[in-house]
């Protein structure tokens, strides 16, 4: 791609609309179980049932946004898509919606680029889309992604224990959530390291 098709623009990466030339991308990271040890699917996916879900996004866009997180390179050619994040359930009445991510390049996990994306998502969540509150999902043995949710303002409300299986053990369900007026504090205190920097 010779130009870059940005929705929200951060400083080292941005998020843009699943395109269809992303198909590869989500069968491999989609069928990596290191990757989804960490997700609600643990069934292989296929080409054709990949190919339809981004497909089927269209059918959804009232109430789910699934964006692909991009490094930004040097040039556009040289991006690189590395995962998705979105909103889901959207409920513009009642100001909510469920927000989750999956990082499918494991060579950038740890490196901040959840956390830079999850805090442009929720910037748009907040300012544009003017919702309240934010939930999400978390394995309990999902250290990272507790800690990173956190960093962008997520708090535990609830615990629902022995909710999944994994390697047949039962495993708790963390309910977090950021509320809109706590998280727009966070927001003015740390939102220069998240934004692209002013061109002079």
């Amino acid at each position: 791609m010779n130009k870059r098709v940005m929705f929200l623009e951060g400083r080292h990466i941005y998020l843009r609309p699943v395109q269809p030339s992303d198909l590869p991308y989500f069968v491999q990271w989609f069928n990596d179980q290191e990757v989804t040890h960490f997700l609600g699917n643990q069934f292989p996916m296929t080409e054709m049932q990949e190919k339809a879900w981004i497909e089927g996004l269209t059918k959804r866009s009232g109430s789910d946004i699934v964006l692909v997180i991009v490094i930004k390179g040097k040039t556009p050619k040289s991006d690189r898509p590395i995962g998705t994040m979105g909103l889901h359930n959207i409920d513009l009445h009642d100001g909510v919606a469920t927000s989750g991510a999956a990082i499918g390049a494991k060579d950038t996990w740890g490196k901040g680029y959840g956390s830079e994306a999850k805090m442009l998502l929720l910037d748009y969540a907040f300012n544009r889309l003017n919702l309240r509150k934010v939930y999400s999902r978390v394995l309990a043995f999902n250290g990272r992604s507790r800690a990173y949710s956190e960093k962008c303002g997520y708090v535990l409300e609830a615990t629902h224990v022995g909710r999944h299986v994994r390697d047949g053990q039962l495993v708790d369900e963390l309910v977090l959530v950021v509320n809109a007026e706590e998280w727009r504090e966070l927001w003015e205190k740390t939102k220069k390291k998240f934004l692209p920097k002013k061109k002079k």
